[in-house]
């Protein structure tokens, strides 16, 4: 993976940086941390410039931004309220004034949870969805988008351009950032499932 993002990085430059970041935002898995860093090390050996990769990567960012939004817009409140009322409803113990009250919720301050999002690797990409489900304002959206990936492009690619030809060293440390947020969204999802688990259990016994 790492080999082939490079490969399209230096045949495509800027375009590149652009479409892998577009990608990696609607497919969480391909590592950012890569790419920006290895674009920031690109700079200190080719034309390409610092602010370059920033401003493409923050165009890609937003692409893919948007179209993860639309896809939480075709979670309408009827298709919710299908879900709920149906097998997934039952399973999870969601119900309809819980999904609104959160709803509601992330009108009122779900863009500050855009803007933060936007600098945590995986949730980076997944807070778009929510955004789209709640029927966040666009212009709201794409400012809080910009903003915060415009802060996690500048850091990356910078420590790309610092690291210079040590720039998968850069990776690494990042990397170990990645997993130690995936080991706490882990932990979250465990307690959230045994939360679910202990509440059916008890409404059973009651």
């Amino acid at each position: 993976m790492q080999q082939v993002i490079i490969e399209i990085m230096n045949q495509f430059g800027y375009l590149g940086v652009t479409l892998l970041i577009a990608i990696e935002n609607i497919f969480p898995p391909i590592p950012s941390e890569v790419i920006l860093t290895f674009g920031g090390f690109m700079t200190t050996y080719t034309a390409l410039t610092a602010w370059g990769v920033i401003l493409s990567a923050t165009i890609g960012s937003v692409f893919g931004a948007i179209v993860l939004y639309y896809a939480g817009r075709l979670l309408s409140s009827e298709r919710l309220d299908k879900l709920l009322n149906g097998k997934v409803g039952r399973v999870l113990h969601f119900s309809k004034e819980e999904v609104d009250y959160t709803m509601n919720w992330f009108l009122e301050k779900g863009k500050y949870s855009v803007f933060f999002c936007r600098c945590i690797p995986i949730l980076r990409s997944l807070i778009s969805i929510p955004a789209g489900a709640a029927h966040m304002k666009m212009p709201v959206f794409l400012i809080m988008t910009i903003i915060g990936s415009f802060i996690w492009n500048v850091i990356l690619v910078h420590l790309g351009v610092f690291a210079g030809a040590s720039w998968d060293i850069a990776v690494k440390s990042m990397s170990a950032y990645s997993d130690l947020i995936k080991i706490i969204l882990l932990i979250v999802a465990a307690i959230v499932i045994l939360s679910i688990y202990f509440k059916k259990r008890n409404r059973i016994n009651a």
